[in-house]
């Protein structure tokens, strides 16, 4: 496993060819029981800009709709990918994977339902091709509904994807955040992955794939830690940090080393 200033030396070592790719919640902004209230911390936004500047490609891959990601992180030169890969924004465009819009009805059908059966909980409408059910504010019912959930989206022919108490109903594509990170990380030798969660680990597995297989030089899966961090993503990385403030204070550090260079 490395350290923090290894990490650091690795993804400053060839800035013109390397890739670093965050994870949102849990990651750049603490978790908190309303998902519309998860921010940033105070001058994130400004540090992944300016690092930027200097390496090849900076970006959020995130459960989010990229359209929150624009607002949360009002930053120019980052690449937004949303919806674990369903959406992206092209040249200023949120541009949806086509292979998504069939499903469309289905997903709303599936939040109209959702909101119908649980009432106590947050249903959280993700733009068009997603809906994600939240018991966070009321465990022992989300508890219990978990089966409902399933039985629903079977129903409605969605994929459903376990989350930190949530699940996501969404199209039943080939895509999650490794096929997205794999996309971005072509032509780099260097990349890394910053996430928490489970819905994390397709990008630690595709940089590990790629780096198997030479497509990389150098992998860095850096997991960003939480009580509620499940043991596979503390398992499966090449450097840890604590929370947010962790992985903030790991950014600053890159941004200080680019700085001088």
């Amino acid at each position: 496993m490395d350290t923090v200033d290894a990490t650091i030396d690795a993804l400053a070592a060839d800035p013109a060819h390397t890739a670093l790719l965050l994870d949102y919640d849990g990651s750049l902004a603490p978790i908190v029981a309303h998902p519309g209230d998860a921010i940033p911390l105070p001058g994130t936004p400004e540090v992944l800009e300016a690092i930027a500047q200097d390496l090849a490609l900076v970006g959020i891959v995130s459960g989010r709709p990229v359209e929150f990601l624009a607002r949360s992180i009002s930053a120019r030169h980052l690449a937004l990918v949303g919806q674990y890969g369903l959406e992206w924004v092209d040249d200023g465009e949120v541009v949806i994977d086509p292979r998504a819009l069939p499903y469309v009805g289905a997903v709303a059908a599936a939040a109209d339902e959702a909101e119908h059966r649980g009432p106590e909980l947050l249903i959280e409408r993700k733009g068009s091709v997603a809906v994600t059910v939240h018991w966070r504010t009321a465990p022992a019912t989300g508890d219990a509904i978990v089966d409902d959930i399933e039985e629903l989206a079977a129903r409605l022919g969605l994929g459903v994807h376990p989350g930190r108490m949530s699940r996501e109903l969404r199209p039943p594509l080939p895509i999650d955040k490794g096929t997205a990170v794999e996309r971005l990380v072509g032509g780099m030798s260097t990349a890394a992955f910053a996430g928490d969660d489970s819905g994390d680990l397709p990008a630690f597995a595709a940089l590990e794939r790629l780096r198997v297989t030479g497509a990389l030089a150098r992998s860095l899966r850096i997991a960003v830690t939480s009580p509620e961090a499940p043991p596979e993503v503390l398992r499966n990385n090449d450097v840890v940090v604590s929370g947010p403030i962790g992985l903030r204070e790991l950014l600053d550090a890159l941004h200080a080393r680019l700085a001088q260079a």
